[in-house]
């Protein structure tokens, strides 16, 4: 009897675990972790020791789980109410709202210790990090700049990862943020133009909603411009060679086939917009500035 107890339980552990990670997206961490190291390995002009790199992975993954969660969790009865999220783990019930809230705390005490670990100023910042990833979700109640206030959530990792390393904020990392917030900014005002229709209905706020469809296209496009003159910006600044120089042309080239993929006219490249362009810039842009700093000599 014991044992079919224990066989029925670990189906519905491993469902359980396997809805969590789909809850979370936590595939989507790829999304902004190789920024982070981007600035983990220009501040450190290479890779730093092991120990500060696990850190930092642990860290930054950590703190994408508390902000993720938190939306979840405070958008639940809205995503309810959207077609296109209705089916998501918290309004179909399966998964409760404790089943998130308990990892999330876990994932916020690992995100403090780890930072405790790192250096004082990381410490010091982390609880404004984690106010930051926990009350961005409450932006589209009140302001059309919730994209721009999402992008900004993403944009922290390569400025922390800089602290992690130097103990110290400079400049170049700010830099490499603004680029990372433009960036991230943009694809969530894209990412958004599906619910127009719906977040006026429910006096949501967003870019999209504000100055509707064809507008946000020109200002996504804007900011992607400026996010690679930033990028571009960085390696003059820090005087990389042309193989940093060479991923900012890349990067810009696949940012420009998001636009081909993605039009006002159809919507229905967004899916692999978001899930395969998006990663492959910042995956890109890290390929790129780790063979600068090992190549130059």
């Amino acid at each position: 009897m014991n044992t079919d107890f224990h066989q029925s339980r670990f189906p519905l552990i491993f469902s359980k675990i396997k809805f969590f990670l789909n809850a979370i997206k936590f595939e989507e961490s790829v999304f902004a972790l190789p920024f982070a190291y981007m600035g983990m390995m220009l501040a450190g002009h290479g890779f730093p020791k092991v120990d500060v790199f696990v850190m930092i992975s642990v860290a930054m993954v950590s703190a994408r789980t508390v902000g993720m969660i938190a939306n979840r969790v405070i958008d639940q009865k809205i995503d309810a109410k959207n077609p296109r999220t209705s089916g998501r783990h918290l309004p179909t019930g399966q998964l409760k709202t404790i089943e998130l809230m308990v990892p999330g705390t876990v994932s916020l005490i690992i995100f403090i210790i780890t930072a405790w670990q790192l250096n004082t100023l990381a410490l010091v910042l982390s609880p404004f990090a984690l106010a930051y990833l926990i009350m961005y979700p409450y932006a589209k109640r009140f302001t059309w700049s919730a994209n721009i206030i999402l992008g900004w959530a993403l944009a922290m990792a390569p400025s922390a990862a800089w602290i992690a390393v130097t103990g110290t904020l400079a400049w170049p990392p700010v830099l490499l943020s603004l680029s990372v917030a433009l960036w991230a900014g943009s694809f969530d005002i894209i990412y958004h133009t599906q619910d127009i229709e719906f977040q006026r209905r429910e006096n949501l706020h967003s870019i999209p909603t504000k100055f509707g469809l064809v507008a946000s296209f020109r200002i996504a496009q804007t900011m992607d411009v400026l996010a690679v003159v930033c990028l571009v910006g960085l390696g003059a600044w820090l005087e990389l060679n042309i193989l940093y120089f060479i991923s900012c042309i890349i990067s810009a080239c696949l940012l420009w086939y998001k636009f081909r993929l993605v039009k006002v006219e159809n919507l229905k490249g967004i899916s692999m917009s978001f899930m395969r362009i998006n990663p492959m810039v910042s995956i890109t842009m890290l390929v790129g500035t780790i063979l600068t700093i090992y190549l130059t000599p």
